[in-house]
């Protein structure tokens, strides 16, 4: 609410709890486009909401319905025709974008998530997270077991943090030559973008067996990829002059980033940098995008979102140094230790 507190009565303060907890219809009308495909439809045209109904088996005045509340928000525009058109901030929806969020939109709001958020009070009572309670084991554990669900997670978190990642990359910049190693990387895209970014440097991907892509990327010689499949609980690749650890820490328990950080450590030289890429919890912030991951994560995972101290407290009990913490425009901030 943009008035002063001293403005605010009962009846205005009723009125912004109404519209916050109504939320979720903006989440739930964006999944409809995106499922749709509607913005691959409009392209960069204006087109009646008769022809997009017609061409995705849409009912043709529930579609212009909810296409108005998403006027609401910025991401279409309503021509006086009655035409719809992706708004500049709807860009990202279209699949042949940059940074597209379709899959991205797909993967926050599949049927277990909205389950996992209708139980968060459960969670807050209970200290477990949603999914544990909802899979009876880990959501990570349940995605294994269950191809769609893991090709639709990987898609989506690489849709998700595509855009971050490369705007903190215009903030953080690696070493002109040595080796990058993108631990639990999943297909590739960020090391990919360091790679373009940073010419002189070399890239092994490390992930799970049935993750990694088994290709080298668009734009990437071949001597300069490599994969290696395998645990990060357990081993990760030596050799790196820089190892990267992205959206991979929030995932786990400080126990369980402590394993980890102990396995990358291992494989480390002394002096070389870890750069872990994450949504860290800043005071100079003003928006809510990092307490939403948050709460995200103690709904899906037993992670968390971190304070730079609290990952000083987990680099000490694995054999690293925090040296800075790099802000950038996004979610994103940087976090570079060194291996002591």
């Amino acid at each position: 609410m943009n008035s002063p507190l001293d403005t605010v009565t009962p009846e205005t303060s009723a009125v912004y709890l109404f519209s916050e907890a109504l939320g979720y219809l903006r989440a739930a009308a964006l999944r409809s486009v995106a499922v749709l495909g509607i913005a691959d439809r409009l392209g960069d045209d204006a087109r009646p909401v008769e022809q997009l109904a017609e061409e995705t088996g849409a009912d043709v005045e529930f579609l212009r319905r909810v296409l108005r509340l998403l006027v609401k928000r910025g991401i279409f525009h309503e021509d006086a025709e009655g035409r719809f058109a992706l708004a500049p901030l709807g860009q990202a929806l279209r699949t042949d974008s940059r940074s597209s969020a379709a899959w991205g939109i797909r993967m926050v709001t599949m049927n277990h998530a909205w389950h996992s958020a209708f139980d968060l009070v459960e969670c807050v009572r209970s200290g477990r997270s949603a999914a544990e309670t909802l899979f009876d084991r880990s959501y990570f554990q349940f995605i294994e077991g269950d191809r769609a669900e893991a090709d639709l997670f990987h898609r989506g978190m690489a849709s998700l943090s595509a855009a971050a990642r490369r705007l903190a990359l215009e903030s953080y910049r690696f070493p002109e030559t040595g080796v990058v190693v993108d631990v639990g990387g999943a297909t590739g895209g960020f090391l990919r973008d360091i790679l373009l970014t940073s010419p002189g440097l070399r890239g092994v991907l490390f992930d799970r067996d049935h993750v990694v892509p088994g290709a080298v990327p668009e734009g990437v010689g071949a001597d300069r990829w490599s994969e290696v499949a395998g645990d990060f609980f357990e081993s990760v690749p030596s050799g790196g002059d820089v190892y990267v650890l992205c959206y991979v820490l929030h995932d786990w328990n400080d126990e369980d980033c402590v394993r980890i950080l102990r396995t990358v450590r291992a494989a480390m030289e002394t002096g070389a940098r870890l750069a872990v890429f994450e949504s860290v919890v800043l005071p100079e912030r003003d928006a809510d995008d990092v307490q939403m991951m948050d709460v995200m994560m103690l709904m899906m995972q037993s992670g968390r979102e971190r304070t730079a101290d609290e990952f000083g407290v987990l680099f000490e009990k694995s054999g690293f140094r925090l040296e800075r913490v790099v802000p950038a425009q996004g979610v994103l901030a940087v976090v570079e230790a060194v291996a002591v």
